[in-house]
Formats: structure tokens, sequence, C-alpha cells
């Protein structure tokens, strides 16, 4: 007898309530083992995927792709022990006693399915309760065991883009690992299961996509010049003008919507003051190249320009502490955080995105730029994990790499303090009482003025710019 089980959404962790369904691994009619993926969902964190706790044929779907789904919402229904086709109906007695012994010993793994794996999953977990074991009387010899009731589930009919929907008989996930591929599939309608991979045991790589693209392209182009232009019919004076184009309506959610809920009571609680200098990172740039000059060509990853200011902040940090804070608003207490958690902005397919390298205080700048480069492979496929996202206590923007000088950071809620970067550009300068030309950087430092005065706030801006221009400074701390 088959048991349908309801999968709902689970609680994915760090206070988030709802997530949007980007898309379904699994059709109607597939059958799923027990923790196999079946739903892809982003939610303002990260992107994952979800995996069912039960093992069986998926009956029903509920939520199209693009939509979002509260935390308890049904994603799925699974018809437990419906993997194979019902036996017909004993017609002897001694049948009916086999049927049943069968039936006996069948039930206990029933039950194991149903209760879920209880696994913890992609950092997650099922979170599936324990279900309620259910003690199976034997049938009475000679007694015909009565039908049981088979519970048929209303399915919700579900749309499936043309994209990801059946094609040649094939059904399932295709043989896709990055999310960011599968997106970019789906922004230009293309049918992943018509490609062929090009990558390890027929892996889609993105250059396989990017390839049907542009196929995709030169066929619409092709068969644009083969259609005849219509003739133009000129309209009368009195003719009546178009109607205006619709505005077009982005929906604020998924990590865009947490990025402006975060910006927006980032303005509205924090009373932010900004202020900036110019420094001369010539001799920064000096040390940096002389540090991966003596690694030598095999002596391990190169330090970023990245990694030397990371490393300036957490010395500065710890001269300042007032800037490593946070305030409770309910009790109007300034909270001094014992560690530096630096948070770093990165930009993203899927938007910015702040990775927080964990006990920065504690790490040389060789250690911040191996894990910044980690993170920020991470953040590129869309694999951060909730955890890797929250918790940070300042963050370093460097916005200098789209080529801009200057910016007015948005203070990272409920941080009191972001030290943006600018680009690092050749500008005359006075040095050593004369002018040249020297490599300039503007450094600008907004901080909530509730937990330091511009005294503070001064001192720490310009004990980085001392150390950016002269990296020997920071021998006194290290």
């Amino acid at each position: 007898m088959a048991q349908v089980l309801e999968f709902k959404l689970p609680d994915l962790g760090e206070g988030l309530t709802e997530a949007e369904i980007v898309r379904w691994l699994v059709e109607v009619g597939d059958v799923v083992a027990i923790d196999q993926p079946v739903v892809e969902v982003e939610t303002a964190k990260a992107m994952v995927e979800v995996p069912c706790p039960y093992g069986g044929v998926v009956t029903a779907r509920f939520g199209e792709e693009g939509s979002e789904l509260p935390v308890g919402a049904p994603l799925l229904t699974v018809a437990v022990g419906a993997t194979e086709a019902p036996a017909s109906p004993a017609p002897s007695t001694s049948s009916a006693s086999s049927a049943s012994g069968a039936s006996s010993a069948g039930a206990p793994g029933a039950e194991e399915s149903s209760a879920g794996s209880g696994n913890v999953l992609v950092g997650y977990g099922t979170g599936a309760p324990a279900a309620r074991r259910r003690r199976i009387r034997p049938e009475r010899v000679g007694t015909p065991a009565a039908p049981a009731p088979v519970v048929e589930p209303v399915p919700v009919p579900v749309a499936v883009p043309a994209a990801t929907g059946e094609m040649n008989g094939q059904q399932g996930p295709v043989a896709v690992v990055s999310p960011l591929v599968r997106r970019l599939a789906r922004q230009h309608e293309i049918d992943l299961r018509r490609l062929t991979g090009s990558g390890p045991d027929g892996l889609i790589l993105r250059a396989d996509v990017d390839s049907a693209i542009r196929e995709a392209e030169e066929a619409a182009r092709a068969q644009t010049r083969t259609v005849p232009a219509e003739p133009v019919v000129a309209e009368a004076p009195t003719a009546v003008a178009a109607a205006p184009a619709a505005a077009e309506r982005i929906p604020l959610r998924g990590v865009r919507g947490a990025v402006a809920d975060k910006l927006s009571r980032s303005r509205s609680e924090i009373p932010d003051a900004t202020c900036w200098v110019d420094a001369d990172a010539t001799e920064l740039m000096a040390a940096r190249a002389a540090m991966n000059a003596a690694s030598g060509p095999s002596g391990g990853p190169k330090v970023s320009v990245l990694a030397l200011l990371a490393r300036i902040c957490t010395a500065a940090l710890a001269r300042y502490p007032e800037l490593n804070s946070t305030v409770d608003t309910a009790a109007r207490e300034i909270v001094r955080l014992p560690g530096v958690h630096l948070g770093f902005a990165a930009q993203t397919e899927r938007g910015l995105v702040v990775p927080v390298v964990r006990d920065a205080h504690t790490r040389n700048a060789e250690s911040i730029g191996a894990e910044i480069a980690r993170l920020t492979e991470l953040a590129r496929t869309g694999n951060l994990s909730p955890a890797q996202l929250t918790g940070g206590t300042f963050t370093l923007n460097n916005y200098g790499v789209f080529g801009v000088d200057g910016s007015t950071p948005i203070i990272n809620h409920p941080e009191a303090a972001m030290l943006g970067v600018g680009r690092i550009m050749p500008k005359p300068w006075v040095h050593n009482g004369e002018l040249a030309v020297r490599q300039v950087v503007q450094l600008s430092l907004t901080f909530d003025h509730r937990v330091c005065d511009g005294g503070t706030a001064g001192g720490f801006l310009r004990y980085v710019a001392d150390c950016v221009e002269q990296p020997a400074v920071l021998l006194r701390t290290l």
C-alpha cells in the first residue's frame, strides 16, 4: 500500500522565512531516492539545492519556478512504496496468507522510508519529524485482507518552461552542476537537454551554454534577413498616438530584496558620517611586489592588495576598537566585539554579497588573502552558505575595481563602520618636497556617529593611510 507523504519547505536557518523556487530538479512521476535534491531555491543569503527526506514516486509539485514560498509550505508529495505495480488479488487462502506475510515483512522498510533520512544536508538538515511507527497485526489465515484505501493527492498543475521540460523521453535533472549555468540558460531560453556537455562525463559547462546562445542569436538574425519587409503605411494626420510603453517592474526579492532591506534599515537607523583622505600607495605597491617576488614562481599564492588592506584594517581596529562594535538600540548600549570578522564586498551575477573572513584579527596577510580568494570563488559560483555571509563586524569595500576614485559607503547594518577603497592610479604628488608621479588612492570611512566621534574616526583613517604610505609602520603591530 502506498503512503503519500508531504515534504514541506524546511527551515533554511539564519532567520530566513521564505525562498524562491529557481528550478525544479524532478518531474511529477519521477522516482526519487532518500536525500536526493528535488528543487533549487534562492534565499536572501544563498542559492541551495533542497533534498527530499523521502524515497518514492513524486505525485505532485507545489509552486512554479520564479514563485516564492514561505517556510513550512508544501513543496511536493511523495508516494512511498509505490515504485512497483501493485500485485493482483490472491485467489486462494494460501496465496492470501503468503501475501500477508510478504506485506508484514516489507512494512518496516516502508516505515523507515516514510520517517525521512534525518540527515543534516547542505548545511541545513531535512528537519523531518520522527514518524510514528505503526504496529502491524498479522492477518488471520483464511481471512482475506480488506483492500486498504489509497490516498490520492490532488496535484497542482505546474507550468514547466520549454528550457526545463521533458525532451526526447528524458526526465530528471540534466548534467549541470553550476547554478549560474542553469540561470544563464533560463535567461536565454536555452534547452539544456539539447546540449552535449564538453566537461567530464558530459558535464554542461558555461562555454557550452555560451555557444548555444551564439548559435540561437545567429539563427534569429538569419531569419530576420529572410523575412521580407512589410510596406510602411503612412498614418493619417488624425490618427491617435500610440500608447506609451509600460514601465518594467522588477520584484525586490532574493538577494536584491535582502540588500534593499539592509541598506534601507542602515540609512533609517544609523546616524552615519563619512570622512576621507588621499594616500600615496607607492610604497605599499612596492612592498607587495617584493613579497610576491620573494615567494618565487612556486612559492604559493600571490598576496593581493585587498589582503594587505584587510591586514591594515585589523591592525587599525586593534588601536580603535570603537569601530569594531554594534549598537543595541533596545538596551541603549554600545557592544564592543571581541574579535574581527572582516566582511568584503563582492559583486556577483546574483548581486552584491558580503562574504566574511572569520577571525581576521588572528590571520596574517597571506592567510587573509587565501580566505578572500576561496570565498570569492564560492560567491562567483553561487555556493556561499548563509553562515559565510553573516556575522561580520567590519566591512572593507574595494570599489576601485569598477574604475572609480571615491564613494560614500553605506554601513553594512548592524556594523558600525565601513572602509571604502578607490582605484590606485598615478597622480602628481609632492614627495620629499618635490613634485613627482605617485600611485595615489582615496580612502573613505563611513562610521556610526553613536559609537564614536570624529576624532576616533579620523584617527582610524589616518592610521590606515599611514600604513598605506609607510608599510613599515605595521611592523610595530605584527
